[in-house]
């Protein structure tokens, strides 16, 4: 079944996929995915969870960023700012005055965060799976060498190896200079959503430290880490979806 378009004036349309929910949880919070940097809505976990709503008559979105996946627009002309903006666009699509539970995994955990920020406490809850705010500070300050930052000054772009596609990873001046004007670790936030983070302990994208920065940072909201000691980077094995499915069902 091809996905639901949101078209936006001047701005790229979105593909998302909405499942309602039944009758008895119209009123019910619904559950929503963002997905992380150049991943699509078609993974693993956004399906995953898809299932388990309609299993269980709740309301539940996925969709793709612009320049991700089915949406409209060039991914090289992605920011932080951007994306959130389409994820904010697809709440007010399909919520219809409904709390949502965010789930973000990795990029879409800062998404999540930049939501609640926005939205206070009008949201149910967030999910972070392996949440990666601030990840371009890191990405400059620690992962690029000199020749890499030079080239990406000059360029405007720099790509990397992606070891999870054959395609590299492109990252842009943009993203970087926007992430900047994002950036959620560098202080504290009055933020009283509750906020659950899993986190892989074997993560070699995301350090399993940044779990204990986020709960620094918001420490107003009721924060919840649970570590998974033997957990990679994508948390996307059965017996890390059996946790992801009870902390949701826990946050209803």
């Amino acid at each position: 079944m091809p996905p639901s378009i949101l078209d936006r004036e001047n701005q790229p349309s979105l593909a998302y996929y909405y499942s309602a929910p039944r009758d008895e949880n119209a009123d019910a919070p619904f559950v929503m995915f963002c997905g992380g940097y150049k991943s699509d809505m078609g993974g693993t976990k956004a399906t995953y969870l898809e299932r388990l709503c309609q299993k269980r008559g709740l309301g539940y979105v996925r969709f793709d960023y612009r320049g991700h996946g089915a949406s409209d627009g060039a991914f090289i002309d992605g920011t932080i700012s951007a994306w959130c903006a389409d994820a904010m666009d697809i709440y007010n699509t399909v919520s219809n005055g409904r709390r949502a539970i965010v789930v973000g995994s990795s990029m879409g955990g800062w998404i999540a965060l930049l939501m609640a920020l926005a939205m206070g406490d009008t949201l149910q809850g967030i999910v972070g799976i392996a949440a990666a705010p601030d990840f371009t500070v890191g990405l400059w300050e620690h992962k690029m060498n000199d020749a890499q930052r030079t080239e990406m000054l000059n360029t405007g772009r720099l790509e990397v190896p992606n070891d999870y596609s054959d395609e590299p990873y492109i990252f842009t001046k943009n993203l970087v200079d926007d992430g900047r004007d994002n950036l959620l670790l560098d202080r504290t936030h009055d933020v009283r959503v509750p906020i659950t983070l899993l986190q892989g302990k074997q993560d070699a994208d995301v350090a399993w430290e940044t779990a204990l920065h986020i709960e620094k940072s918001f420490a107003q909201a009721d924060v919840k880490t649970i570590f998974i000691d033997d957990g990679d980077h994508r948390l996307s094995r059965d017996q890390d979806l059996e946790i992801l499915q009870a902390e949701i069902l826990a946050m209803l």
